[in-house]
């Protein structure tokens, strides 16, 4: 929980080129830190010490405004209104088709090419932190019925930065909202992450085609280089000559996590720890999948805040998720949002060392 301890400033990131000023929320508690950009309602920076108490920052970033607005359009940014791929860019809800902006491919990425990732937030002082909100039209992409929006960052002294999502709608549409930061928990730019150590609590992924649009079942873990279901190195399988894992390069798949606590309580989805620094990241969400990107296909086109071009693998990314696709799959969990309702769904990335 949030506390007084954490302090709450602000101030503009860019006046030009982004077609209006973006702001830089920054949140400090203790050895914590964090910044907030209002472009995408982006998570830009997370600071935390090792165990010898050093800081560093861990995530894929880059200051450069034509990056931001380019090759690192996703980094750190909040994905909707559908996250993840929609294949057909095309949705039935209650009998009625909906024809979805597609971004190539014959699917509908990120929620399409104008995605919440591009839009400017507006931005205001919470408790312990800072909230976003985002009116989206009806028709937004495609997407039926308004859609208002509000995410909310809070970080407390422990080390526990809170992302909270709500959002309401006037007529039955579709939500799936994420976050897309990667991490390198040895400090960005330091290289790649094939060293760090996973865990999953999930014993069953997704699989999916050649595009990573999920086939509409659900395998086991077990025997595969899809089992994180103890901490295991992320490069141990990663070219593995599975056929998952030969199309995409390594990992970019979701995981179905354990069933979640009926009170909406955030459970354990993940842990990502680096042995050299001792810095563990624990992810914790409400959503009942985790989307696991290692990064394969980065060719340096980012260079980062250290000056380093991010290579394949330069970090992971752990994004809370309902399931890929799920509007044409009923067997996977519903992400229809009906007027009257509200989405709400709650990840915590908690900082630590061991």
């Amino acid at each position: 929980m949030a506390t007084q301890a954490t302090s709450v400033r602000h101030q503009p990131l860019e006046a030009s080129g982004a077609g209006a000023a973006i702001e830089r929320w920054t949140l400090t508690a203790g050895p914590y830190e964090a910044s907030v950009l209002t472009l995408g309602a982006t998570l830009h920076t997370l600071t935390a010490p090792d165990r010898s108490g050093r800081p560093a920052q861990l995530l894929l970033t880059t200051d450069q405004l034509a990056q931001i607005l380019g090759p690192a359009r996703h980094y750190g940014t909040v994905i909707g209104r559908f996250a993840n791929r929609i294949d057909g860019s095309k949705v039935t809800i209650d009998g009625e088709e909906y024809r979805l902006a597609p971004t190539g491919g014959g699917m509908t990425l990120h929620g399409g090419p104008d995605g919440f990732s591009h839009r400017m937030w507006q931005a205001e002082a919470a408790d312990g932190g800072v909230r976003l909100l985002l009116h989206s039209p009806d028709g937004d992409q495609g997407f039926p019925g308004t859609l208002d929006v509000t995410v909310t960052y809070t970080l407390d002294p422990a080390g526990d930065l809170t992302i909270a999502y709500r959002a309401v709608t006037n007529k039955p549409t579709l939500v799936n909202l994420t976050n897309h930061a990667y991490f390198n928990l040895a400090g960005e730019g330091s290289g790649d992450v094939l060293g760090h150590l996973l865990t999953l609590d999930a014993d069953a992924y997704t699989p999916a085609d050649e595009r990573q649009i999920p086939n509409g079942r659900t395998e086991p873990v077990a025997g595969t280089p899809f089992d994180f279901t103890s901490a295991t190195p992320i490069g141990k399988a990663v070219h593995d000559a599975h056929p998952q894992l030969a199309g995409p390069g390594g990992y970019d798949h979701n995981w179905v996590l354990h069933p979640r606590p009926a009170d909406g309580t955030p459970a354990r989805a993940a842990l990502l720890e680096e042995p050299v620094s001792g810095r563990t990241l624990e992810v914790l969400t409400t959503e009942p999948g985790i989307q696991v990107y290692t990064a394969n296909k980065f060719q340096g086109a980012v260079t980062g805040v250290r000056g380093v071009p991010y290579g394949p693998f330069a970090g992971i990314a752990l994004e809370t998720q309902h399931f890929p696709d799920s509007p044409n799959h009923p067997d996977f969990p519903s992400t229809v949002l009906r007027p009257g309702e509200e989405f709400r769904s709650v990840t915590v990335l908690r900082m630590g060392t061991n």
